[in-house]
């Protein structure tokens, strides 16, 4: 029984693109991932590492899903520090997935360098394992880039590629899937981010994401979105309290069913950061 579920477990990673190993968060949860441009949290760390050099706070992010579609053997969890420097921001995250037959575990670096508060670049180095329990463990590094660019104060154009020099392990093809992401996002007095990302597997079709994230009332946001390739719809909301963001997400899946998320983020100097650029905009300073 053991092993029939570890077939299944592998064939749904491979052959249905839920994407496990990668695109954490709640808040990107729930809106379909479609933040490749938005990208202001410690979970950039693996989702656009540029992004991480529109923090000058420090944030520390937990998310964790224990059994997705109500599959424990699938439970992933990821972590991720954030620390801004005088040199550029630097990161450090992991990630686990899996169960005790089959488990991948990933430790990644970031760094993000932020020219003119208009250019954001980021690189990340992975180190993505694999473990079959009776068969050993292999793994590989790789190479995340992303970059950023404000066009003007509230609209925005990313990109990211993951897994760019194509690692693999036990010459299996696409074991680490290579993922072009290129999205647009526009923020609308601080309170409204629209979203939209084109999302490329080179083993998939192009997925089309969107969503939104809007700040209801003070210290509720709610979230949406939605994506194709596999069709999916999202939704969520968030707790913003003092130095806490606390966040939920569900998702559907077309084969799957659906799936709930939630992570949490504290953030360190984030406040005294907002009110210094509010008083910048309003030339108090």
């Amino acid at each position: 029984m053991k092993i029939l579920l570890l077939i299944a477990i592998i064939s749904i990673q491979f052959f249905y693109p839920v994407h496990a190993q990668h695109n954490p968060g709640a808040r990107q949860i729930a809106m379909s991932n479609s933040d490749v441009a938005l990208s202001n949290d410690v979970f950039a760390v693996f989702n656009n590492p540029s992004g991480l050099a529109q923090m000058n706070w420090r944030e520390l992010g937990v998310y964790y899903s224990p059994a997705p579609f109500g599959i424990s053997e699938m439970a992933n969890g990821y972590i991720a520090y954030h620390e801004p420097t005088g040199f550029g921001s630097l990161a450090i995250g992991g990630m686990t997935y899996g169960f005790e037959l089959f488990r991948e575990s990933k430790i990644i670096l970031s760094y993000a360098y932020n020219y003119l508060d208009k250019f954001f670049g980021g690189v990340s180095i992975n180190y993505h394992s694999f473990s079959i329990q009776n068969y050993g463990s292999q793994g590989a590094f790789y190479l995340d880039i992303g970059g950023l660019t404000y066009l003007t104060n509230e609209f925005k154009l990313g990109f990211m590629i993951h897994n760019l020099n194509r690692a693999s392990i036990a010459n299996v093809d696409n074991q680490i899937p290579t993922v072009v992401n290129l999205g647009v996002s526009y923020v609308l007095m601080d309170i409204l981010s629209v979203n939209m990302a084109l999302e490329k597997d080179i083993s998939f079709k192009p997925s089309i994401q969107f969503g939104i994230d809007y700040e209801l009332i003070e210290y509720l946001s709610l979230r949406t979105g939605f994506s194709n390739q596999p069709s999916r719809y999202s939704a969520g909301l968030g707790i913003n309290y003092s130095i806490f963001s606390l966040d939920y997400a569900f998702f559907t899946h077309h084969d799957l069913g659906l799936t709930h998320q939630a992570g949490v983020i504290i953030s360190f100097g984030k406040e005294m950061s907002r009110i210094k650029m509010i008083k910048n905009y309003l030339g108090l300073n």
